[in-house]
């Protein structure tokens, strides 16, 4: 990802370290990619779509990382190479007026050529490691213990961090963000997209990332949900609310996998967490 441009964008970025075990926890925030200069342009040149979000926050980057080398990453630019720039798979009226509301863009012409200009993505992060050396995904029926998660524990390290959001020119909200938690002896993380399309569509993906200490996997679950407006059996004001509406959903896509360490890591066993630190 592109740095700030200056020593001024660089003090605004700001990493959060953990270290849980053999696992180093890092979380960057930083402030939107500028609407134009040399990070907007290099961000831009690694992407085919012919519009963007208007909040990226291309500096926004969740990492987990064990001392082996492997782990995985959850960052905006990933995110957005998986989105559709070549078809249209909503095809609603909306579009339309979508394009209008852009008319004065300076790239609009290039919007002629379709593209999911609802931003969804079906990103479940990013592998980190040398070829041969990155966690390996295997299908599997275990399941994340979604009771044992609701348990009262002490969370030892929490970050929310955004990675882009658009409001489709008045049309509703296309958002992605990423959160994690630290319990003593395990972490969740939470990568959600949430798009609204007003009157027309709302759809759910999420990414669940699941470790505990004493296993030499990780579990994680990628499911998509989504529904028409008029199909919805919840009170309209739901609609905007992602933690609410997405349990009223109809699940379309589900994806269970089991991320193994690769052979020759040695996984710590210790269930003891050390201090984190701020840079």
């Amino acid at each position: 990802m592109m740095g700030g441009d200056g020593n001024e964008s660089k003090s605004r970025k700001q990493t959060e370290r953990f270290q849980f075990g053999p696992w180093l926890l890092c979380a960057t925030k930083s402030h939107i990619l500028k609407s134009e200069g040399q990070d907007r342009e290099n961000f831009e040149a690694q992407l085919e779509l012919p519009q963007f979000p208007e909040m990226i926050f291309a500096d926004n980057i969740l990492r987990i990382e064990h001392n082996s080398g492997f782990g995985l990453e959850f960052s905006a630019l990933d995110a957005l190479k998986l989105v559709d720039a070549h078809t249209d798979p909503l095809k609603v009226a909306v579009s339309q007026e979508w394009k209008e509301a852009r008319s004065d863009c300076e790239h609009i012409n290039d919007v002629i050529k379709p593209f999911d200009w609802s931003y969804t993505t079906d990103y479940k992060g990013t592998l980190l490691g040398k070829p041969g050396a990155q966690l390996q995904v295997i299908p599997t029926e275990e399941r994340i213990d979604i009771e044992k998660l609701k348990v009262r524990e002490k969370i030892m390290f929490y970050e929310d961090l955004l990675l882009f959001e658009d409001e489709l020119a008045d049309n509703g909200t296309s958002m992605l963000s990423v959160k994690i938690r630290v319990m003593p002896t395990s972490f969740f993380i939470l990568m959600r997209f949430f798009l609204r399309v007003d009157n027309v569509l709302v759809r759910v993906n999420d990414t669940r990332i699941y470790h505990e200490a004493s296993k030499d996997y990780i579990l994680r679950e990628y499911t998509s949900r989504d529904d028409s407006v008029k199909d919805i059996k919840a009170p309209s004001h739901l609609l905007r609310e992602p933690n609410e509406i997405v349990n009223h959903l109809s699940v379309r896509t589900e994806i269970c996998e089991k991320l193994q360490f690769p052979k020759d890591s040695v996984e710590s066993s210790s269930d003891n967490v050390q201090d984190s630190t701020k840079t």
